[in-house]
């Protein structure tokens, strides 16, 4: 079956934060329910952990590091979740059920098998 990435788009949150425990609880529940289909997630850190990467010039170009994300949004990749779905509708439907979808979006992409 193929493999879908539901990335998961919200309010900038440190989820591992004491007072998100009480949001973390429909995460608990969406993956005991979907249990069988998940392949793997995380949950990320805020963006202002994050660092981007570019090499200038291409390959074997300079390595240019910056704190932060790229751009600044209201929403941004929080988490993901792999899901093994028969096909696009199956994968709609359970990222429907993923509480991002419910307060930000949740976006499904199909994964390319890679080897």
């Amino acid at each position: 079956m193929p493999l879908y990435a539901a990335m998961l788009y919200q309010a900038d949150l440190d989820w591992s934060a004491p007072e998100q425990a009480a949001d973390l609880v429909g995460y608990h529940e969406f993956g005991e329910a979907a249990a069988a289909i998940i392949r793997g997630g995380a949950a990320l850190f805020p963006t202002v952990t994050a660092t981007t990467v570019r090499v200038e010039g291409g390959r074997g170009g300079d390595v240019l590091t910056t704190d932060g994300p790229f751009a600044e949004t209201k929403e941004v990749l929080t988490g993901f979740y792999l899901l093994e779905c028969a096909d696009l509708d199956e994968a709609v439907a359970q990222a429907a059920r993923i509480p991002a979808a419910w307060n930000g979006a949740v976006e499904v992409r199909p994964v390319i098998p890679m080897g």
